[in-house]
């Protein structure tokens, strides 16, 4: 009996430090980009993100059109070629083609705010 509730004890101590990372990774992505990371998840479904992009925690983001976005936060440049900062992700995000002429990323029509949650939201993929 005593195992068991050690173990229950333990168990519980790890979800609650998961949950606590989390929040706080949630925590950092809204300080860096001045966006709402849950904002940004409903954005990238409003703007169909995930029928180009495969991209963790979005529900049917398997798309293989464009590079997949898992941990992303973790990158270094974004498009192959400016620095992963968030005021060039969210310029990407809202004008892709005047970053990269020649992408087949295509004009979605994303208003700054919602650029800002998208790029919370992937600043929270590590």
């Amino acid at each position: 009996m005593r195992r068991i509730l050690m173990l229950i004890v333990v168990l519980g101590m790890a979800v609650v430090s998961a949950c606590t990372r989390e929040s706080e990774v949630y925590r950092q992505a809204a300080l860096v980009t001045g966006g709402n990371p849950h904002a940004g998840k409903d954005a990238i479904r409003h703007y169909g993100c995930y029928t180009c992009h495969t991209i963790p925690g979005v529900d049917g983001a398997r798309g293989l059109i464009g590079p997949p976005l898992s941990e992303f936060g973790s990158r270094y440049v974004i498009a192959g070629e400016l620095p992963n900062t968030a005021e060039n992700l969210e310029r990407w995000i809202q004008h892709p083609r005047l970053v990269e002429p020649h992408t087949l990323m295509p004009e979605m029509g994303v208003t700054e705010q919602d650029s800002r949650d998208i790029a919370a939201y992937l600043y929270t993929l590590k």
